[in-house]
């Protein structure tokens, strides 16, 4: 039985109307803010009857950092372009969780009654940014004055990488995932070759979903041997990462959403099977550093999330029947389904875009289309719960965000675990160690010939420290990727450096 309207909170919060655009090799996107402006316009559109009198009168226009467009209030460019009079501009801090924290703070204030209406968007053009990179910011542009800011800024943030990592050839996501990925190899018995082979099994899965969306990047979908297979097209990028197997973030696409309460819409007449409720969003941060977490196959912040969000909602992982879980790479999935207990067996790719890779890695805005794309799956299925993942920096900043087409028995709620997560075991980070260390993991970054180039070792001391080490020797790194090293012997140099 579905509740009638008028029994609703009309502070319940909803999301109505989600746009995205895709400008594919060839076409010309502009910038990112005319990507923003045709995203809202077709969230509008997409709300129905109703929809552009909402968007019209949103009191809060929130854009996600934009990578390719470091403008310090591109809300406010947002709102002006779109001819609107908010009574604020949000921006997100960089990270990949963005667009759940702006989900969980607009709906947190419309359910205290604190916002009506709220714009949500993102966009990047990446291809334009990096052939401008070498002559400054793209021409066309708008800029703004220093001294710009908006309203407010949504999340915390600091330098994500610890000293000794850095020292340690640790500065961007491509360095750090492959650490992960080879704990989680281990940990299942299987060798760098065959783990690359089962990621292919299913990775291929995700081409075929980015294949079947309109908003899709890449258009065919490839099978399992061509996804684990090395090729000129698809170089080895970091042990065991092959190029299909990492988040593409040179595309360029775009994202809305109309964020409202249940009185809003039902005042402008936006039909009920546009409604998607907003059960409950969840986040927290683990150690801040990956060298201070206990384990690199693990996630306390996720598994404390996903457990205070199931509970809110009296719901649980079995009752999830659309799931899209971030996946910038694939250690990423693995992690948050075993976490919040989803199973990753190559059958359901746990996906419904087809990932960052094949549809599209657009910098911090990925799940804006995540979440557009589940809300109009949830239309089609009503009485399905969605579950939407987020994840920043280096598996460090996670969100969670449940979606339905009916009603929360429990009022919405933002569900901050941060506590529970700062109180877990946390190691010590060793500089300047040296002597006989034990393999933890470890990884090998590639130039764009396929060889490699630079590889990391993280190693385990028998009193519990963790310690970071590299080195560009030929016949080590041979050695290192030749051998199943995890558990084995390493000699650490005190200089940063180390010897199988």
């Amino acid at each position: 039985m579905i509740a009638a309207v008028s029994s609703l909170d009309p502070r319940t919060p909803i999301i109505v109307g989600a746009g995205q655009v895709t400008y594919r090799r060839g076409t010309d996107p502009g910038g990112p803010l005319d990507l923003m402006v045709e995203a809202a316009r077709l969230a509008a559109a997409d709300a129905g009857a109703g929809g552009d009198a909402l968007l019209a009168r949103a009191d809060s226009v929130a854009v996600v950092d934009v990578f390719s467009w470091p403008t310090p209030d591109p809300g406010a460019l947002l709102g002006d372009a779109l001819g609107l009079a908010p009574r604020e501009t949000v921006r997100t801090v960089v990270g990949g969780n963005g667009p759940i924290a702006l989900l969980g703070d607009l709906a947190t204030r419309i359910a205290a009654g604190d916002l009506d209406v709220a714009l949500l968007a993102g966009g990047e053009v990446v291809s334009r940014f990096r052939a401008a990179m070498s002559g400054g910011e793209p021409t066309g542009w708008p800029i703004q004055p220093d001294g710009t800011s908006p309203t407010r800024v949504i999340g915390h943030d600091r330098p994500p990488s610890h000293d000794a990592e850095l020292a340690a050839g640790l500065a961007v996501p491509v360095n750090y995932y492959p650490l992960f990925e080879h704990v989680l190899r281990h940990a299942a018995g299987r060798t760098t070759a065959e783990q690359q082979a089962w990621i292919g099994s299913w990775w291929s899965r995700y081409s075929d979903v980015a294949a079947a969306h309109p908003q899709g990047w890449e258009r065919d979908a490839v099978d399992a041997t061509t996804v684990a297979t090395p090729s000129p097209g698809n170089r080895p990028i970091s042990d065991p990462y092959l190029k299909s197997m990492v988040a593409n973030i040179t595309v360029d696409q775009g994202a809305a959403l109309l964020v409202t309460s249940v009185g809003a819409a039902e005042a402008a007449g936006v039909p009920r099977d546009r409604w998607v409720f907003v059960h409950a969003t969840a986040g927290a941060a683990d150690h801040w550093f990956v060298g201070e977490r206990d384990r690199l196959d693990r996630s306390p912040a996720i598994a404390a999330a996903g457990r205070a969000l199931f509970a809110h909602a009296g719901t649980g992982p079995g009752d999830i029947g659309l799931v899209d879980l971030y996946s910038c790479f694939p250690c990423a999935v693995q992690i948050g389904a075993n976490e919040l207990g989803l199973a990753v067996d190559g059958r359901d790719p746990l996906t419904v875009t087809g990932g960052l890779h094949y549809f599209g890695g657009p910098a911090n805005d990925y799940v804006t289309h995540a979440i557009a794309t589940l809300v109009e799956r949830v239309r089609e299925r009503p009485d399905e719960r969605a579950l939407s993942s987020a994840v920043g920096w280096y598996m460090t900043k996670h969100g969670l965000a449940l979606l339905s087409g009916r009603p929360p028995a429990t009022p919405y709620a933002h569900l901050d675990v941060q506590d529970e997560v700062d109180r877990g075991p946390r190691r010590e980070i060793a500089v300047g160690a040296t002597g006989a260390w034990t393999v933890e993991t470890y990884t090998a970054l590639h130039d764009r010939e396929g060889a490699p180039g630079i590889g990391t070792v993280v190693a385990r001391h028998e009193d519990g420290r963790r310690a970071f080490a590299r080195s560009d020797d030929r016949a080590t790194l041979e050695r290192l990727l030749a051998s199943e090293p995890i558990g084995g012997p390493v000699e650490l140099d005190g200089d940063g450096g180390f010897a199988l």
